[in-house]
């Protein structure tokens, strides 16, 4: 069924931003239908401009149309303009390489990057027509499988989803490919076809494995009820990054997108161990690819997209060991080439003019620091690493390079947070605002501007904070009012979070699977792009949770025992509880852990092999 005609001109003269729907564009990947046996939709939960600017999906999608016998094409969440003129002219949700109806496809994957695009997932199942629960479908139905960070704790989405893929999908979206290849030649049930995967390591399919509950609401065991099912399914890594595929063309949109540029990965993983932070456990351990590396597929992705922009892409980009040469000599090809470079993630203890100038020697933007913290105790506490000292050098060393926009990002309702470390993030914005003052008029750039943002922190799984409680959304709004209050120079700007979306990031964040129907529930009420602030209806939220006879605030804003069983214990991403424990542990009393490159702090994830783990 093929429904090119079906998406006509008037439908799309009545859409916001039609370039969104019309695919074709450069480097974007088309194939014969009668040379392909399997076809993959990856869906990614949000805009176009939002999907096609991460990093991940771009690699998966090259990757797997690499094959001859697959064809993987990109779907992603219409509109609310295009969704209406889709459900009134009955054209169901679409491919953007073919435009077939995704229904015809054999798998529809997503990729889970923030637990508040969930109701897109649902939206978009049902657009597609595809049964919105994995115990509705049947032999006649694709499979809908996900992978990505907050798949790290899948069991919001475990009656939702076939299957997940929990790690790195690299390696193991071929190793499933190849398994469905021969379960489809042999006509076997779909069950079946579930049963063989889950034997290969980092597959998880949840219809398999029973939850027991306490009279409480926690939860008593996650169990498999079939004995070849792993009690603990195991997170796959790419252990040699500098052999892996990485794409030397990637698509080049028609329309503006929020990262319009090539990203070059330097490494995976973090040596930090910011305690709030998912991504530095999770992500474990640390693999680099080489300048050289690095620096041909620079060259080939420029010379095949055209972009006047390569950003260096990590968590932490500073701590790349060959930073240096690497820039140096990206600078001297791109230099002549008016191709900017771009640093992101760059540390506040590690921030360099000269690296500066280089990477923005053809266009000069602003920079970004995160303290995270107004106070170094409470730094301490979130094993942050950095002082109020590294951040004014840093500043003062930006202003003398004529730098006059800075952000600065902190996290608030941190474990132990008092109002002083509130008041400390002020303090901080003044002293960066005095830091620009003590240049001399003759060096520094006119029209200062410093901005302050604070995100409310969110307990995540497999942190050393995943234990904690969230503040309720009444503190969190006393807190930023107070710091609203304290903010009194004009030439400092203060933006903060919604709480009322970061009490749904926390429900989803460490959710059980009693959150499906929940979903379910808000999304026939009309919840979805959660994410946006123009559609976010927190009153629905609050109704759904009332009609499922669930309490956000057990979700949220409830301290856990270290001994209860948390819903995603059966998932093993190689860094031990225990570690996580003494970490957390550590942080009540203000203890550092170095970082991993200095001394190993034996958290486990040195099994999975690294360049630098050596615990």
């Amino acid at each position: 069924m093929k429904m090119t005609l079906k998406i006509s001109d008037n439908i799309l003269r009545n859409v916001e931003k039609p370039s969104r729907y019309t695919g074709n564009e450069w480097n974007s990947v088309t194939k014969s239908l009668d040379k392909i046996n399997i076809r993959f939709a990856f869906g990614f939960p949000d805009v176009y401009e939002i999907g096609m600017s991460h990093l991940g999906s771009k690699i998966l999608y090259h990757l797997l149309n690499q094959r001859e016998d697959t064809w993987c094409e990109r779907v992603f969440a219409p509109w609310v303009d295009m969704e209406e003129q889709m459900r009134k002219n009955q054209i169901p949700l679409f491919a953007l390489e073919s435009k077939d109806p995704i229904k015809s496809f054999d798998f529809f994957g997503f990729t889970l990057q923030y637990e508040m695009s969930y109701t897109n997932i649902i939206n978009m199942l049902d657009l597609a027509g595809v049964p919105l629960k994995s115990s509705m479908r049947t032999e006649d139905d694709l499979f809908v499988c996900a992978g990505g960070p907050c798949a790290y704790n899948p069991e919001p989405l475990a009656e939702i989803m076939d299957f997940f893929l929990m790690g790195e999908g690299e390696e193991i979206l071929n190793e499933v490919l190849d398994v469905f290849k021969a379960w489809k030649n042999e006509g076997a049930a779909r069950e079946d076809f579930l049963d063989r995967i889950s034997k290969i390591e980092g597959v998880y399919v949840p219809g398999a494995y029973q939850v027991q509950y306490e009279s409480d609401g926690t939860i008593k065991s996650v169990l498999p009820n079939k004995s070849h099912y792993p009690e603990r399914i195991k997170k796959r890594i790419i252990k040699n990054l500098e052999d892996v595929f990485f794409p030397d063309k990637i698509i080049v949109p028609y329309t503006d997108i929020v990262h319009d540029r090539i990203m070059l990965e330097l490494f995976r993983g973090c040596t930090r161990g910011c305690r709030f932070c998912q991504a530095g456990f999770i992500y474990r351990p640390v693999r680099e690819r080489t300048p050289e590396k690095l620096l041909d597929l620079a060259r080939k992705l420029q010379e095949n997209t055209g972009y006047e922009e390569i950003s260096l892409t990590s968590l932490s980009t500073s701590d790349y060991e060959g930073l240096g040469d690497l820039t140096e000599n990206l600078i001297k090809e791109m230099e002549p080439l008016k191709v900017n470079l771009s640093l992101p993630s760059l540390r506040i203890d590690s921030f360099s003019l000269d690296l500066m100038e280089k990477a923005q020697k053809v266009r000069k933007s602003g920079l970004t620091f995160a303290p995270e913290a107004g106070t170094q105790r409470l730094r301490d506490v979130i094993n942050k690493g950095v002082t109020e000292e590294d951040l004014i050098n840093s500043v003062s060393i930006a202003f003398n390079g004529g730098w006059t926009g800075v952000k600065l990002y902190f996290m608030m309702g941190l474990p132990t947070e008092s109002f002083d470390d509130i008041e400390g993030i002020a303090d901080l914005g003044n002293k960066v605002v005095d830091a620009y003052m003590r240049v001399p008029k003759e060096k520094r750039g006119k029209g200062l501007s410093v901005t302050i943002s604070t995100s409310s922190f969110v307990p995540k799984p497999f942190t050393p904070f995943q234990w904690e409680a969230q503040d309720t959304m009444e503190t969190l709004r006393e807190k930023q009012r107070h710091l609203k209050g304290m903010i009194k120079n004009k030439k400092i700007t203060y933006n903060w979070h919604e709480s009322q979306l970061s009490l749904l990031e926390a429900v989803f964040s460490r959710g059980d699977r009693r959150l499906g129907n929940l979903l379910i529930k808000a999304w026939e009420k009309g919840c979805k792009f959660d994410s946006w602030g123009e559609h976010f209806k927190f009153d629905l939220w609050m109704e759904a949770f009332g009609e499922c006879g669930l309490d956000p605030h057990f979700y949220a804003n409830r301290k856990r025992d270290f001994n209860e069983v948390l819903p995603w214990d059966h998932i093993d991403v190689g860094v031990s509880k225990k570690f996580l424990q003494r970490e957390c542990e550590k942080a009540y009393r203000g203890e550092l852990t170095s970082n991993c490159r200095v001394d190993c702090s034996g958290c486990g994830a040195a099994s999975f092999g690294s360049t630098i783990c050596t615990g």
